[in-house]
């Protein structure tokens, strides 16, 4: 990773927006603003459990005749990692992700950073 690309993964401000539901919001080095509602997070869960990394494939129910009401995702707590991450308590009861800042900055859901990652 070059210097240039480092310096636009750190954060000068994050704000994480528990108590009103709001999600995260990170101002990057770069100038670049980058806000992230907790559901969007929840499903981009970087955790071995989530990705299957640990060996075995995350459990998945099979297709429902019938589509069942599922909450949308919140964030029950948040808390640094260090000076390089933030974990969160999801209100499914799930809490062994870490989402590095490098990982948020790459899953940045703007239009611009969206735009840029599926340009060839």
């Amino acid at each position: 990773m070059s210097r240039a690309s480092e310096a636009s993964s750190m954060p000068v401000a994050v704000k994480v927006h528990v108590s009103t539901g709001q999600g995260m919001e990170i101002t990057w080095a770069d100038g670049h603003h980058s806000h992230y509602e907790f559901a969007y997070l929840r499903d981009r869960c970087p955790c071995a459990v989530c990705t299957g990394e640990h060996g075995i494939a995350p459990a998945s129910a099979p297709p429902s005749p019938l589509p069942l009401y599922k909450p949308r995702a919140t964030a029950r707590a948040a808390s640094a990692v260090g000076h390089y991450a933030v974990q969160f308590d999801f209100s499914d009861g799930h809490s062994t992700g870490i989402f590095s800042f490098d990982y948020l900055r790459g899953i940045c859901p703007c239009e611009s950073c969206r735009s840029a990652s599926s340009a060839p």
